[in-house]
């Protein structure tokens, strides 16, 4: 299951299942996961509310998007400063 697929409703819902009691391996096949994913949500996710994973997820997003701007403004300066030393 890809991560954009999983809600963050669903990933905290599955790691505080597990933290009320039930075994690792349990949790994990109910809900359909491999070991390794609920492992990994747990890093990026235990201990946190729903909002604070929606908020963390908004700053990914927009995180991502400010790089691929920095990345074509680089870009763009590197065509422009070859340019300019052609001219000369």
């Amino acid at each position: 299951m890809t991560r954009s697929r999983v809600k963050e409703e669903r990933i905290i819902g599955v790691l505080r299942e597990q933290e009320a009691g039930g075994k690792t391996a349990e949790v994990c096949h109910r809900h359909g996961i491999g070991t390794a994913t609920f492992y990994a949500w747990k890093a990026k996710f235990g201990g946190m509310e729903v909002s604070e994973a929606k908020r963390l997820k908004a700053l990914e997003d927009e995180n991502a998007k400010l790089k691929r701007l920095l990345a074509d403004a680089i870009l763009d300066a590197s065509v422009l400063k070859d340019l300019l030393a052609e001219k000369w």
